[in-house]
């Protein structure tokens, strides 16, 4: 195949209007999300009975508890995510943001009452909880509680924990929603000839890959303007949240305002300072990239609107059923059993598509619980970004997917490990679609646009978490902070990863306003850059040893969330406590922008 060109598409399947999933599966036949909590309070009740001999359990004792409490997490978490993936896709209903509220409070309700047992089993003698966990019996929740052991210096007494959790409802949770809500409501108002007035956040985001440079500045100017209305408000929601943190990690004893997040991780303060430092030691990659890509497009210096151009030469709409027809094949190649997940995906409605208002922006994947299959949301706005993301999302389901067998305790992995398998799909995607291209424009075009996400997942991502790490000490520092003191510690972070290559302009200054993970995730980001170096460094293996790398990918990806991040690396023979392990990953990214430069000289675009 020398082209990637396919039939004219119509507008359905250009826009996905018809890609909707099916949610009513993650209920029972002739239930309701109360019901399963009924059935959860009950088997929360019966566990009760062990309150003050937790830390004395035997391992068939302990054992029984644990999977009563598994049925009971599994019935919650269904219940739970009916109500949020029914909320995501209508953010502006109410009677959806009522019920996935409803869900929480009763989640929060019946969890409050087991905090005993964590508190009891992270306080139980050291030698009968190393006999216990010996023991087979516990094979399904083993990594799970000695996971519970390692919080034991950050956990309050069982009355504060009960207010702790209890509160949330009407703290941080009920944040985090005022936030999606608004960010969810931002609409662009661009020119009639770029899609009129009205425009979703997303879609318009999606129009700053756009060829035309005239484009890109009104797309933007439109978002900084979209923007604007309610920048006050986001920001005091902002900063009521990094307060929140604050108050969380002096009452827990964290050193750091990244500390809980790393624990979380099963990462060291020390491992993650590393990452980030051997990251930004290497900021000159993405200024390379940018000097290059100026001069492709025939500029003097990029702003900050245009670091999505695309490079291509033409651009083309790629339709619903040929991206994911694209998407199958390149899973195919590596592994038949992950492309029937796939398949599955696809086919059965495990996907929700197309961008419609109220509908929250972005993309993710939602493993529901071990008795359910994931989901995946995405926005589909026709273009070669929307392909990778959709083999990206399709990595973290089949991760889901595979890791059910895991059970309830072991199913989710760290954010640490948790971006290796769509990190690993999304290039494979791309190297699938680089052997199908013969003509020198689509092959730079599609070795520019994997750079360019290796780039924004490592070295944005990392820049962000400069910013993430510059907003929560400087409110510990300084208290509540500005609208405009946000703003320069947003341009502060992208100034430094961008050095001379781009212009931050001041229009960019409030983008910083719509990013979710920084209100609902803090310290997430660079989970992003650690999974995507991982993953290059096990694409690398596979690409040295062929098929015979399956299996033992496939063993990884089943193993969930069962071991620590550094044994689950084994199983694919790469070890993350070396410290050269980042700059290996880091040499792989710039061996992509040495063949991108390449590229862009033989199809004679420099």
């Amino acid at each position: 195949m020398t082209s990637l060109d396919a039939d004219p598409t119509d507008d359905a399947d250009l826009s996905a209007a018809n890609v909707a999933w099916d949610i009513d599966s993650i209920l029972p036949e002739g239930t309701t999300p109360n019901d399963l909590f009924d059935r959860a309070e009950a088997l929360a009740d019966g566990l009760t009975s062990l309150r003050g001999r937790v830390g004395e359990l035997d391992a068939t004792e302990l054992a029984a508890a644990m999977h009563t409490a598994a049925e009971m997490h599994d019935l919650m978490s269904r219940a739970t995510y009916h109500a949020m993936l029914a909320f995501t896709t209508a953010t502006d209903d109410p009677a959806r943001g009522a019920a996935m509220a409803a869900a929480q409070e009763r989640s929060t309700a019946i969890g409050t009452k087991l905090i005993f047992f964590d508190l009891e089993w992270a306080a139980a003698d050291d030698a009968h909880a190393a006999e216990v966990l010996a023991d087979a019996q516990l094979d399904f929740c083993r990594h799970h509680l000695e996971n519970l052991r390692l919080t034991r210096p950050h956990l309050l007494d069982e009355a504060e924990e009960t207010i702790v959790a209890e509160k949330s409802q009407t703290g941080f949770s009920a944040w985090v929603r005022l936030f999606d809500e608004l960010t969810s409501a931002i609409t662009v108002d661009l020119p009639d000839e770029l899609g009129g007035p009205g425009r979703p956040l997303m879609q318009a985001a999606s129009m700053l890959q756009h060829p035309d440079r005239s484009v890109r500045q009104q797309v933007a100017a439109g978002i900084t303007a979209g923007l604007e209305p309610g920048l006050r408000t986001r920001a005091f929601v902002f900063n009521t949240l990094l307060l929140d943190k604050a108050v969380d990690d002096r009452l827990r004893h964290y050193d750091t305002w990244i500390s809980s997040r790393n624990l979380a991780n099963e990462a060291s303060d020390e491992s993650v300072q590393a990452l980030v430092e051997a990251v930004v030691d290497n900021y000159s990659i993405p200024q390379r990239w940018y000097r290059l890509k100026a001069q492709v497009l025939g500029l003097d210096r990029l702003a900050d609107y245009d670091r999505m151009a695309s490079v291509a030469s033409t651009e083309r709409e790629i339709g619903w059923a040929e991206g994911t027809s694209i998407v199958r094949d390149a899973y195919s190649s590596f592994s038949p059993e992950l492309a029937g997940i796939v398949d599955r995906f696809i086919d059965e409605r495990w996907i929700d598509a197309p961008v419609r208002p109220g509908k929250r922006g972005g993309a993710f994947a939602a493993g529901v619980s071990p008795n359910h299959h994931p989901y995946v949301l995405l926005n589909w706005t026709s273009t070669t970004r929307d392909v990778a993301t959709l083999a990206h999302e399709l990595g973290h389901g089949v991760h889901f997917d595979l890791a059910r067998e895991q059970g309830i305790s072991h199913q989710d992995v760290p954010l640490t490990v948790a971006e290796t398998a769509s990190v690993f799909g999304e290039t494979v995607t791309s190297n699938r679609l680089l052997s199908m291209i013969d003509d020198p424009n689509e092959r730079f075009a599609l070795l520019a646009s994997t750079l360019e996400d290796s780039i924004a997942t490592v070295f944005r991502q990392i820049a962000m978490n400069r910013f993430e790490h510059a907003v929560h000490t400087t409110r510990r520092d300084e208290g509540e902070l500005s609208v405009e003191r946000f703003g320069d510690l947003w341009a502060d972070s992208q100034e430094a990863m961008l050095g001379d290559s781009v212009e931050v302009t001041d229009g960019y200054r409030s983008w910083w306003s719509y990013v979710p993970h920084f209100m609902g995730s803090p310290g997430y980001v660079y989970a992003y850059a650690y999974g995507q170096l991982l993953a290059l460094s096990v694409y690398a293996r596979y690409r040295e040893e062929g098929d015979a790398f399956v299996p033992a990918y496939l063993d990884l990806l089943r193993a969930g969330g069962s071991m620590k991040p550094e044994d689950l690396g084994r199983i694919v023979d790469c070890d993350l406590a070396d410290p050269n392990f980042w700059r290996n990953g880091l040499r792989i990214v710039e061996g992509q922008l040495g063949a991108a430069e390449d590229a862009a000289r033989a199809a004679g675009r420099l």
